[in-house]
């Protein structure tokens, strides 16, 4: 299953005639299933399989009948943005039966279906993966019963699974990220902002309790995204007298001005004894010690619902697509797998490895080995759990360490969101390292007229949710004031530097690490996070606040979309921001199910347009009545928004009329995603800990002094890793010109996009996942828990 590296394999050489392939949604529902379902029949279709739904899940399958129906290009039009799942999900008592089985073998035959696409949760995985196992078994016995002809048993010999895992709770061992869960943290995060407002004004205290029986990750990340008080989760019950600590901790944020305090508790909550913790009992406990105005709110189900994230949608494209290529490639030796996440690459897991190490964790558990337990669940659970402990109980002043070092942060470039939760991590982290945190307001132009102030634990209270830059952010360049930026350092004795932007921010290290030959004030450790919506900063593939702009693109093209709903075929031109990076209108357009996607990296030309525009004139004449076309700002100075709605309107006169809508700022506004909450608070904090170690190494002779490359570095994610690169070994990646990297990893993602819009295209999956092992499918260094 694993591709050869040294030559790049071409789709159109693996061919799906004379396949059938089905596709089953099991288990408890997830937003963005429907994104999974309609990449495995849009990318079986191309390949020339056939497809097949199989509704209600395995009891649909045990039925047969109309349950099992044959897929189109137009029946998975549309359900992009709808939540749950279209075909319906059914829990099945009759599957887990020999004869129940045998009936669903024998539905499967009568279609030719030896492929299954099974989403779900480990129990359906685990049912898909029995039924494999069983088949050749079960087809012996339809011959013996005389329902199927004996040469069925050859034709048929195999049967090939491959799952995805769609499950809100994050609770599945082997991928970093589930379908569905980071819509759901979406729908606590609106909860919580909207009842921190409340409880702000009444100076109140809120338990809430979001889902998770088996697994925390829910209430763990959340509580990260939102800065909560305490966080109650199954895999790390608080210690004995945890209640005394917990109401301890509540009166010292009201003495501190706080007037609110929230409480998450998953709903598998447990102390350890393995007694459950419920909200009830933790409000009670609030009232009786502290007598603090208390509310509960049980979120429940409403965690399901609404429409899947941006990010969710990618997610489940990428594995629609990846697990008909698993299909494609399988052999009857092959194991059923699972198509997982890693950082930022999609692997494939042997889907038994996954399920055993799911097991083991409520194994470990049950015996309170809590510690294996946090480590079984992987890098990315016990990552955030590590920054959650690190951010959110603050030692007291006796009990931290004293370096006498002073650590500066800065914004620096366009404001985007997430920025104020990547400050607040790090100015906490710092001080838990002993450190004098300083923040400099409106970037360079404040550091060189002196606007620079200590910060403190308590004023970055609440930061995490607040949108754009409460620093203040300035596109300025250090270059021209660097003598007055050099006067500053010497006068408030800074001894490194954290700069939070975007390419602004790059640009400005740059220059900082020039100037080193002419002010020693620079020969300290300097650090750069990576947070701009364009998503244009080399060495990183992701940076703070894309996400959170993706989902304001997303959500306005399903109101636009919604906009022509029962009016005659329409076609919307959407312009993005960007610069000359189309990233935003990329994976914008993947999300949002666009028609096409103009960027500057791929060059077009009239014909193209015209190509496109005949492309979706057919599309509009047989079924769609809305049609989404999305331009990068820069892709092209002369083929603006204007010319290509113009060449549209008048192209497709008679058969759509045309729209247009530029975005505008409205992509830099509003609260960050979880997704850049829990970003820029956890590369800030290991962020922070590097600068730390650098203070220490280069610390000789009194004074702090760092000349060497990679003691100016800029934090990105690569593929798997968190890396620290020094900035200067990226210029050769960088073209300055343009302002964006040479070379960008979602490019890639492009044939993808224009497949599921019905191109036809080359796609390169020499870069597919490649089959590993769940127990050694993570680099030692890894921190692919910034996936989430």
């Amino acid at each position: 299953m694993a591709q050869p590296d040294s030559k790049k394999i071409f789709f159109e050489n693996l061919s799906g005639a004379g396949k059938a392939i089905a596709v089953l949604t099991s288990g408890g529902d997830a937003q963005g299933m429907n994104g999974a379902v309609r990449a495995v029949v849009r990318m079986g279709l191309y390949v020339g399989a056939k497809v097949y739904f199989i509704h209600e899940g395995y009891q649909g399958m045990v039925d047969g009948g109309d349950n099992i129906k044959e897929a189109t290009w137009e029946s998975v039009s549309s359900m992009l943005q709808l939540g749950g799942t279209v075909i319906g999900s059914a829990r099945c008592k009759e599957f887990r039966t020999h004869e129940g089985r045998l009936k669903a073998a024998h539905n499967l035959v009568q279609h030719g279906i030896t492929n299954l696409c099974v989403i779900g949760g480990d129990g359906s995985l685990t049912g898909a993966n029995l039924f494999k196992e069983e088949w050749s078994g079960l087809l012996n016995e339809l011959v013996e019963q005389g329902l199927i002809e004996a040469d069925a048993v050859q034709k048929y010999s195999a049967l090939h699974i491959v799952g995805m895992v769609g499950s809100i709770d994050n609770d599945f061992c082997g991928t970093d990220m589930t379908i569905g869960t980071d819509s759901a943290l979406h729908r606590i995060i609106e909860v919580v902002d909207a009842i921190m407002t409340t409880a702000q004004s009444h100076q109140r205290t809120f338990v809430l309790e979001v889902m998770g029986r088996h697994c925390g990750y829910l209430a763990l990340v959340s509580g990260l995204a939102c800065g909560a008080d305490w966080v109650l989760i199954p895999e790390m019950p608080p210690e004995d007298g945890w209640e005394e600590k917990m109401c301890q901790k509540l009166s010292a944020n009201r003495a501190g001005m706080k007037r609110l305090n929230i409480i998450i508790v998953a709903e598998g909550a447990i102390d350890r004894n393995n007694k459950p913790i419920t909200t009830e009992y933790v409000k009670n406990l609030v009232v009786k010690c502290l007598g603090f105005d208390t509310r509960v709110t049980i979120l429940g189900h409403v965690q399901r619902g609404g429409t899947p994230s941006a990010f969710d949608r990618i997610l489940a494209s990428r594995m629609g697509v990846e697990a008909v290529l698993a299909l494609l490639e399988t052999t009857a030796n092959t194991p059923a797998c699972v198509v997982s996440l890693c950082g930022n690459t999609s692997v494939r897991v042997p889907l038994m490895e996954c399920v055993q190490m799911t097991q083991e964790v409520q194994k470990a558990m049950d015996q309170k080995r809590f510690e294996e337990a946090v480590k079984l669940r992987g890098r990315s659970f016990e990552n955030n759990l590590k920054t959650y402990k690190l951010l959110a109980h603050r030692k007291p002043e006796s009990e931290l360490p004293t370096s006498n070092f002073n650590v500066a942060v800065l914004n620096v470039g366009a404001p985007a969101a997430g920025m104020n939760a990547a400050v607040r991590s790090a100015v906490r982290v710092g001080i838990s390292e002993g450190h004098k945190m300083f923040a400099v307001s409106d970037g360079f132009e404040g550091f060189y007229k002196g606007q620079i102030k200590e910060v403190k634990w308590g004023d970055v209270g609440g930061w995490t949710g607040q949108g754009g830059s409460l620093l203040g952010t300035k596109r300025t360049l250090p270059a021209k004031h660097v003598e007055k930026i050099a006067e500053q350092m010497r006068k408030h004795n800074i001894n490194a530097l954290l700069i939070i932007g975007g390419f602004e921010a790059f640009e400005s290290l740059l220059q900082l690490y020039e100037a080193r030959a002419n002010y020693e004030e620079f020969c300290i450790p300097m650090c750069m996070l990576p947070a701009t919506i364009s998503n244009n900063v080399p060495g990183t593939d992701l940076s703070i606040g894309a996400d959170t702009a993706l989902n304001a693109i997303v959500e306005t093209c399903d109101r636009i979309k919604q906009s022509a709903s029962g009016t005659k075929r329409r076609v919307f031109i959407i312009e993005t921001m960007g610069g000359y990076c189309g990233y935003l209108a990329t994976v914008g357009g993947l999300a949002s199910g666009a028609d096409a996607a103009y960027i500057y990296e791929e060059p077009f030309d009239i014909k193209e347009l015209q190509a496109n525009v005949e492309h979706l004139t057919e599309k509009m004449k047989t079924s769609i009545q809305r049609g989404l076309v999305l331009r990068n700002e820069n892709c092209n100075e002369n083929y603006t928004t204007d010319f290509i709605y113009q060449l549209y309107s008048e192209e497709g006169r008679g058969v759509f009329d045309c729209r247009k809508n530029v975005l505008g700022h409205m992509q830099q506004g509003g609260a960050p995603s979880p997704f850049d909450r829990n970003f820029g608070t956890k590369i800030s904090a290991k962020a922070m800990q590097w600068v730390s170690k650098k203070l220490v190494e280069t610390f000789r002779q009194g004074r702090v002094f760092a000349n060497t490359e990679d003691s100016c570095c800029l934090l990105g994610m690569r593929r798997r890793t968190l890396v620290f690169q020094p900035v200067v070994q990226l210029k050769d990646e960088t073209d300055f010109v343009h302002r964006i990297p040479k070379e960008q990893w979602w490019l890639k993602l492009r044939p993808l996009m224009k497949i599921l819009a019905k191109y036809k295209t080359s796609y390169d999956v020499s870069d597919s996942g490649q089959l590993e092992h769940v127990v050694h499918n993570r680099p030692k260094d890894s921190d692919a828990s910034v996936a989430m």
